[in-house]
């Protein structure tokens, strides 16, 4: 379909397949409650494709691996690393981790009873929810909040209970993500059981400071049966000399706390769903008995070509002392020219200090009634947002997500003029979507 034409039809759901979603729904344990209905991802992903538009909406990067990377992968092959391996981690990744993550933490980690692998980030936080939670424990996390945490936290049995961030203007009228620390402090009650964490943040690009985290570790400490996943996968893509500190660094921190990171967001192979959590022994030994029934253990081959891939990385890469400074700086060309596209558009940017992700301020344009005024799927009650969304990506060519998919129900107000876009992308892409979003503010400063 051409961009700018009509929108492309709702169709219903076939008969027989609706009589599956419904017998799927009420074969469905309770654990599962609400997961049959649409996401975001249904949605958005299909009407980029349907309608065009270039893709700045899901987070992957469109470009081929490292070099160096993908021949690790060859080398593990060629090498035989493709029978099981150990369920805690395989030796020489967990080895490699160590050897990396020891200085990091100032302290010497023991690779086998302080890793554990996993298949990816998104496994190793189910499988922290599953063997450290147990049902009627409450979570603490910020919101806008990545979709999976709410979902294995219900798997798990627990309830979430989310403190919001807010866009606001810093003293000298930049945007930034900041939090209310006294709504912080009011979320921990008795059935807290944990705190979980997302510093670099999907999806604003908040880096945490070290002021706020500290402040953050103040409270934890005040509730002693309160253990911490941090999410760090964006831990290597910081900008503009952000410091990224690792929340089990702080004082009495690391003896609570799990810190989740993976190989897909840095090496840009987010299909090869490799992951791993780090902490003391007594928190990492739950998740590895709780592993070896589940996957028993992540591929062998990945995992070995991880460990090759590290190694590699840490040698001159492109002019570059390493991989990682030759990929922040890459990271942050990409970042600025989507920035830089977005402000001249007429949006208000929010400048990500991490991560692969800008929310950017929509109020400045109005939303056809149509697109106000229908359902979808996935939106049964439209939003601004997710109208906007849609919009921009029917109509102009462009396609982003609306941040209120990561809002819970009370909160999803506070997504009404925000929209999430991915600067993970190739020149090509980030040059297309800044010609289109030229022509769309052309467009709307005559309306």
């Amino acid at each position: 379909q051409t961009v700018g034409t009509s929108k492309p039809p709702t169709q219903p759901m076939h008969p027989a397949l609706l009589r599956t979603v419904r017998m799927a729904s009420n074969a469905c344990a309770s654990r599962l409650r609400g997961f049959d209905v649409p996401t975001v991802w249904h949605e958005f992903t299909p009407l980029a494709q349907t309608t065009g538009a270039v893709n700045l909406g899901q987070g992957f990067p469109d470009w081929s691996a490292p070099d160096f990377v993908k021949a690790a992968l060859h080398h593990a092959v060629d090498n035989n690393a493709n029978q099981y391996t150990r369920s805690g981690g395989h030796m020489r990744l967990v080895q490699t981790l160590a050897r990396i993550y020891s200085p990091l933490f100032a302290r010497t980690i023991d690779p086998l009873t302080e890793v554990a692998t996993c298949v990816g980030a998104t496994e190793a936080i189910f499988a922290c929810t599953q063997s450290l939670l147990n049902p009627g424990d409450e979570v603490v996390v910020f919101e806008p909040a990545f979709d999976i945490y709410g979902a294995q936290v219900q798997m798990a049995g627990g309830t979430c209970k989310f403190v919001p961030l807010r866009l606001q203007e810093d003293p000298s009228g930049q945007l930034t993500w900041t939090h209310d620390h006294a709504e912080l402090e009011a979320a921990f009650g008795p059935r807290t059981r944990m705190l979980l964490i997302n510093t670099p943040h999907n999806p604003t690009g908040k880096v945490f400071s070290l002021a706020e985290l500290t402040a953050i570790a103040a409270t934890v400490s005040k509730h002693p049966n309160v253990v911490v996943v941090c999410d760090e996968v964006y831990e290597n893509l910081v900008y503009d000399g952000a410091v990224h500190t690792r929340f089990a660094t702080l004082p009495g921190m690391f003896e609570r706390t799990v810190t989740v990171s993976s190989a897909g967001k840095t090496f840009s192979v987010t299909g090869w769903k490799t992951g791993w959590t780090i902490g003391p022994s007594h928190l990492i030994k739950p998740i590895m008995l709780a592993n070896q029934w589940v996957q028993f253990s992540v591929p062998t081959t990945l995992q070995e070509a991880v460990a090759e891939a590290f190694d590699e990385a840490a040698k001159p890469y492109k002019g570059h002392p390493d991989f990682f400074s030759w990929l922040r700086e890459d990271y942050t060309r990409r970042r600025d020219l989507l920035a830089g596209a977005l402000a001249a558009a007429g949006f208000g940017v929010a400048l990500p200090k991490g991560g692969f992700f800008i929310v950017a301020d929509t109020s400045k344009f109005a939303v056809p009634e149509k697109f106000l005024s229908e359902t979808t799927a996935a939106a049964p009650v439209m939003t601004r947002d997710w109208a906007f969304c849609r919009y921009l990506a029917i109509e102009h060519g462009v396609a982003a997500i609306p941040p209120s998919a990561f809002y819970s129900p009370e909160t999803k107000v506070l997504a009404k003029n925000m929209a999430r876009f991915a600067f993970c992308k190739t020149d090509e892409s980030l040059t297309a979507a800044d010609q289109r979003l030229k022509i769309f503010a052309e467009k709307a400063a005559k309306q």
